[in-house]
């Protein structure tokens, strides 16, 4: 269990609803663009499961108290948390993105194989066809260790498989680290949407 944690830590690079629903808040604009991204999901996903339902109204009552919270007072938006806003909006769509090519690669190679959604979370492990429809829409992250069986299962290339772009405060934070190096040839390589 505790390599599972560990390996789930890992993969922190996608957002994880219930990990916000336990927190019960949004701690920034990224978290926030996210969670308007993941309510969309689950729309659609409530329509046919009661969970996704409960996990929907959940997240819009911690999106509405967000939103009260840090948007209601004119007064305090300025241009910089415009600019925070309009680089988290463009960030949760390029990770949205990423996820949507992500499942449509996934299912066209399943296909391929004549294999279904639910028969690869029986090979994955996951028992609950729940549970798989929430790693393929992006609800929940997949493991590290999933996404390598995937990959040399299915035979995807990892670069569709994980995201390698980093938030802006991780990047920061290596950028200093590296510059504290003193190694010239050392360079953090910048994501390439936000470039």
């Amino acid at each position: 269990m505790a390599e599972k944690q560990r390996i789930y830590h890992i993969m922190k690079t996608e957002f994880d609803i219930e990990a916000i629903l336990k927190k019960g808040r949004l701690s920034n604009e990224l978290d926030y663009e996210r969670a308007l991204v993941a309510e969309r999901k689950l729309r659609v996903l409530a329509k046919g499961d009661a969970q996704f339902k409960k996990m929907r109204l959940d997240l819009r009552f911690i999106i509405e108290r967000y939103e009260r919270d840090e948007w209601s007072d004119v007064n305090a938006v300025d241009d910089r948390k415009l600019i925070q806003s309009e680089k988290a909006e463009f960030i949760a769509d390029k990770e949205r993105a990423f996820m949507e090519e992500r499942k449509q690669v996934i299912r066209r190679r399943l296909k391929q194989l004549e294999l279904t959604q639910e028969n690869l979370g029986s090979i994955l492990g996951h028992k609950s066809k729940t549970h798989m429809s929430e790693l393929m829409n992006g609800i929940k992250p997949f493991t590290l260790k999933d996404l390598i069986i995937i990959h040399r299962l299915l035979k995807i290339e990892m670069s569709v498989l994980i995201p390698v772009f980093l938030s802006n405060s991780d990047q920061e934070k290596v950028k200093r680290a590296v510059s504290k190096l003193d190694k010239p040839k050392v360079k953090l390589e910048a994501n390439d949407f936000l470039s």
